[in-house]
């Protein structure tokens, strides 16, 4: 596991707290930087069984980057209180959806949200049906926004691995068995990679 940064003074923290609300992107990328120790802090609970400890990492930072990106000072009291619930919660979601799902990922897993706050799914994303023009219009935006965070948060294989299974890019959908057998890797390890990818996807849109 890598070293992560000192946590941020009281003030310092203050200081930058009050620049990311101002519109700071580069205060906000410091909150979520010095705030790392507490995201592996939290994912050391759920080290057993195998779990892989970057994974969870990986997994608790979306919940730190929801964390930082809806702290209120006016109404928390310490944004390490705040954001090491968020970071369970987020952990324990994708735990329990690995529990739900058992070894496969649905078309169904959640990414992402619309304007009214429902959760959206890749086949909500994926499927037009009978809609109406307006809604119509609202889902080529929601498919918009689903590549393009694609494009900006997955690293090249997690592209790779998503696009297959999902038959993005007119492809066929692949089983994680045949994606397995085509990289050379796990078929467990393809679950992992692909859980990550749809999770950091999730955390994109809702941005």
């Amino acid at each position: 596991m890598k070293a992560f940064q000192k946590p941020l003074t009281a003030g310092e923290e203050k200081e930058y707290l009050k620049r990311w609300k101002t519109g700071e992107a580069e205060a906000r990328d410091v909150l979520i930087e010095r705030n790392m120790r507490l995201v592996a802090h939290v994912s050391k609970k759920y080290n057993g069984d195998g779990r892989d400890l970057d994974d969870l990492i990986s997994i608790g930072t979306i919940g730190l980057i929801k964390a930082v990106n809806t702290f209120d000072p006016d109404k928390n009291s310490k944004l390490a209180t705040y954001a090491a619930k968020c970071i369970d919660n987020e952990i324990l979601m994708s735990l329990r959806l690995e529990k739900k799902y058992g070894k496969e990922v649905s078309l169904y897993d959640p990414i992402g949200t619309d304007k009214e706050g429902n959760m959206i799914s890749l086949v909500d994303v994926v499927e037009t049906g009978e809609r109406e023009v307006v809604e119509q219009v609202q889902l080529s935006q929601e498919i918009q926004e689903m590549y393009a965070a694609y494009e900006a948060c997955l690293k090249d294989k997690e592209k790779l691995v998503i696009r297959l299974r999902y038959g993005l890019f007119g492809n066929r959908e692949y089983t994680q068995r045949e994606i397995a057998k085509q990289l050379g890797i796990s078929r467990s390890y393809v679950s992992r990679i692909e859980k990550a990818a749809l999770l950091k996807m999730r955390a994109g849109m809702e941005c």
